[in-house]
């Protein structure tokens, strides 16, 4: 006999209804309400691909909820390695980020000249700063498509990222708030740079 609140494992059909409405709540404390459905759905598809490998039911209930943990987790990372494109309406990547930012602000006018600087760097960093900032994708994901090890992807992201930040200096003076947000673009001299 199951324990109240414990879903059967050996029914034919799990009721993914009542799984998705059990979570819901959890789910919706932990990211902001635009994440919850997607959070949710990546949930129970983890749980419906992992399903054969739970042996108790009696565990179940827990193993729920580790699923939902990690892909808050998930979530959580994703959003913190492309804040440009968690911004929006989800389907922003950090090259709409003249499209985010408010109509002729400092951040917009940074941002309409950035393609410009990663065009401008060096091939091995130009393209991983495209793929990893600009395109959106996952350090490894990057490096398979590169074919290069996620260490050497991560290398190359992070000093692409530290050449592209020169280059925007030697452009421009930006003053930032203590969020890290661009409040003000003057350029340096009369010239290329289109930032101001």
């Amino acid at each position: 006999m199951l324990r109240a609140g414990v879903l059967p494992m050996t029914a034919p059909a799990v009721p993914w209804r009542d799984v998705a409405a059990r979570l819901q709540p959890f789910v919706a404390r932990r990211v902001p309400a635009c994440d919850v459905d997607d959070v949710l759905q990546d949930v129970l598809l983890r749980m419906h691909r992992g399903l054969d490998s739970v042996r108790d039911d009696d565990r179940l209930t827990s193993w729920m909820f580790q699923i939902a943990r990690a892909a808050i987790a998930d979530r959580g990372r994703d959003r913190a390695r492309h804040p440009v494109a968690a911004r929006g309406d989800g389907d922003a990547t950090a090259g709409d980020t003249a499209d985010t930012a408010e109509p002729g602000s400092a951040a917009a006018a940074l941002a309409s000249c950035l393609t410009m600087f990663v065009a401008r760097l060096p091939s091995p960093y130009r393209e991983a700063v495209t793929l990893v900032e600009l395109d959106g994708l996952t350090t490894q994901a990057a490096a398979e498509r590169a074919g290069v090890s996620v260490s050497g992807m991560k290398s190359r992201v992070q000093r692409g990222r530290a050449r592209l930040r020169c280059m925007l200096e030697d452009c421009c003076d930006i003053a930032v708030d203590p969020r890290g947000g661009v409040v003000d673009v003057e350029p340096r001299a009369p010239g290329p740079c289109r930032c101001a």
